[in-house]
Parts: structure tokens; C-alpha cells; sequence
């Protein structure tokens, strides 16, 4: 889901100065927003789910209590047709439920996902190594070094030199 995101990530290890470094955090950002978005479809999905799940509980429920009653009365026939509705409800639930599980786990290795890429592009925009806690001082020193030479170069020019 986030592959684009992780290669522009790894694009970043390598030493870019600064200016390339501000210009290819603007892509990483607009990727982020879209897993951010994908994430949240993600909660919607779940929550529909709970939402149907919620109301094959009930229906199961509301057909055993009927089921019950008629059984009381000696209703043969619904008692039967309670039965396969019964089943009918029975098998939706336990469908939902395992779509339930498996909507969570997948929401919560994207979340995962996010926050871990999220944590590296604040790192990379920082100018720290993605990958550690610690600055990434080759990459600014590189990138400061540059910029220092263009600036010196470029004063040698104005002033004839």
C-alpha cells in the first residue's frame, strides 16, 4: 500500500543537498496525505462492518427469542422456519466477524506503516538519517559545504576574480 511512499523514503538515504531535499519532502508529503487518506477509508470499512455485525446480532437474537416463544406454544412450523433463519443469521455472524478481525489487523499494520513513514520524513525533512535517532551530519555538512562553494564562486565572479 505505501511502497511509493517507502522508495521516495530510501531515495532520501542517499546525500541530497538541501534545496533537493525540500523538493522531493513536497512529493513524500502529498504521498503521506493519500496513506492518511487509505488509512481513514480503512476505520470507515471497520466501522461499517461493526455496523452490519451489530444489527445480524440483533436479528439472530430476535429470531431465537421467536423461535423460543413458539416452541412454548408446540409451533412446529416456526419453530422450523426459526431454525433456518437461525442458521441463515448464524453464518452471516460468524462471516462478519472474521471480516471484523481481519479489517483490524489490516488497519493496524497500515497505521503501523504510516507512523513509522511518518516518523522517517520528519526525520529526513530534519536532517537526520531516517533510519536512527541521530542527526544525519554528512548530509547537511555536504549540503552546507555546497552551498558554501556556489556562494564563494559566485562572489569571485562579482567581484572579477
Amino acid at each position: 500500500m505505501f511502497d511509493e511512499l517507502r522508495d521516495t523514503l530510501r531515495t532520501f538515504t542517499s546525500r541530497l543537498d538541501p534545496y533537493e531535499r525540500r523538493r522531493l519532502s513536497h512529493g513524500m508529503r502529498e504521498a503521506l496525505v493519500h496513506a492518511k487518506l487509505a488509512v481513514n477509508e480503512m476505520r470507515a470499512a471497520v466501522a461499517a462492518t461493526e455496523a452490519r455485525l451489530s444489527v445480524e446480532r440483533a436479528e439472530l437474537d430476535t429470531i431465537r427469542r421467536r423461535q423460543g416463544f413458539a416452541a412454548d406454544i408446540g409451533d412446529t412450523e416456526t419453530v422450523d422456519i426459526a431454525e433456518r433463519f437461525a442458521l441463515q443469521h448464524a453464518e452471516r455472524v460468524a462471516m462478519l466477524e472474521s471480516k471484523h478481525m481481519v479489517q483490524q489487523q489490516e488497519l493496524t499494520l497500515a497505521e503501523r506503516e504510516y507512523d513509522t513513514m511518518s516518523d522517517e520524513l520528519r526525520r529526513v525533512v530534519s536532517g537526520m538519517d531516517p533510519r536512527s535517532s541521530t542527526p544525519d551530519r554528512g548530509a547537511a555538512r555536504a549540503g552546507r559545504e555546497s552551498d558554501a562553494e556556489a556562494r564563494l564562486a559566485d562572489l569571485k565572479r562579482q567581484m572579477g576574480r
